[in-house]
């Protein structure tokens, strides 16, 4: 088997320095992409000094003018090789391409998902070649590539972020229409149409209980939750960017209702932090509260009713439906239309059966 390689880091701590923080928690601030956690177990297997010492307690107290040295696992070289996965393709030419992602399907590597992502799909589909990244630069990326390459390489070492052709994003479990850029050119037109606000992305959502007023505008800022890092929430101004959703009931059961999302800011998990604002998350989202019964009675039968709804569906019920936008080498305003997945419409029609329509 191959030996990792290492890098070595040497930190000197500043002689006016006086916070008195533990080993562990100081280290954390300066070994890139690492979690306390990976600290505390580097330092336990004896990969950290202190002025030429080994300390394997996390807890140890930093002091001004001490030499820490630690010893860190090199990233892996970054590669994405192009994979035979099926797409569905909704339009393609010489520019661009639209695709409606499946539900599941991770955008772009990204931590935790290096293979089986749109940009490998993508890949295959061009006839691209693999992608390579050792320390953060590229080997090559060149027009031959068959996507744009702007933004395409990680930002910095150790990142699996590779991107290219990605103009815009959709989470894992949202499916729906998205456009891939074939070219620079093509991407910065695209990108600016989303940076202003002109494209017309609508989404559909089912959500827990009717709206009221059934149509409006949401107007919140949002920024990262300060409880759970992971998540996103409604924030003062100040601590967040602006995020503008409007929205419209499409369809009213008794309990539930299906609208239409219109995005006018394009924010991390935007409809979903909106719509729980509301007070009508998104049915069956695992992160937003929509997993739990929020409108009406909740008697043994209705729980089990909607436990055996969310053994189908098993993520936030929310489709890309359209998006439109200026075709950057034609001048046309397109329109791409999507079907709702299977599972959200075998949801939608039982809710109709089951509960009635309002």
């Amino acid at each position: 088997m191959e030996e990792k390689k290492e890098t070595l880091i040497e930190l000197e701590v500043p002689t006016g320095y006086h916070e008195e923080a533990r080993l562990d928690v100081y280290l954390t601030r300066f070994v890139q992409n690492a979690s306390r956690t990976k600290v505390q177990r580097g330092i336990k297997d004896g990969h950290v000094t202190v002025n030429g010492k080994v300390v394997r307690r996390p807890s140890h107290t930093v002091q001004p003018g001490d030499v820490i040295r630690c010893r860190v696992r090199r990233s892996p070289p970054m590669e994405v090789t192009p994979e035979a996965i099926p797409l569905n393709i909704v339009y393609e030419d010489d520019f661009l391409i639209v695709v409606n992602k499946a539900v599941g399907m991770v955008v772009h590597p990204a931590y935790g998902n290096r293979t089986g992502t749109l940009v490998h799909a993508l890949l295959y589909h061009v006839g691209g070649g693999p992608l390579h990244f050792e320390g953060g630069e590229a080997e090559a990326l060149d027009e031959d590539l068959g996507l744009s390459t702007i933004n395409a390489a990680p930002l910095r070492p150790g990142d699996p972020v590779v991107r290219p052709g990605i103009v815009h994003r959709l989470d894992k479990d949202t499916s729906g229409v998205m456009v891939v850029a074939k070219d620079d050119a093509t991407h910065r037109a695209l990108a600016r149409q989303f940076e202003q606000h002109t494209t017309q992305r609508n989404y559909l959502g089912l959500v827990w209980g009717v709206p009221d007023p059934p149509e409006g505008t949401i107007d919140a800022p949002l920024g990262r939750d300060p409880r759970d890092r992971k998540k996103m929430a409604v924030v003062a101004p100040e601590r967040g960017k602006q995020a503008v959703t409007h929205y419209e009931t499409v369809e009213v059961m008794p309990f539930t209702a299906l609208v239409r999302f219109r995005l006018e800011t394009g924010r991390t998990h935007q409809i979903r932090v909106h719509a729980r604002h509301l007070g009508h998350p998104i049915l069956g989202d695992p992160t937003y509260g929509g997993q739990a019964i929020r409108y009406g009675p909740s008697t043994a039968k209705r729980r089990a009713f909607y436990d055996n709804l969310f053994k189908v569906l098993t993520r936030q019920a929310l489709h890309a439906q359209t998006l439109g936008f200026i075709h950057p080498h034609t001048g046309e305003e397109v329109l791409f239309t999507t079907d709702l997945p299977e599972d959200m419409q075998h949801v939608l029609d039982r809710l109709r059966a089951v509960e009635g329509r309002g």
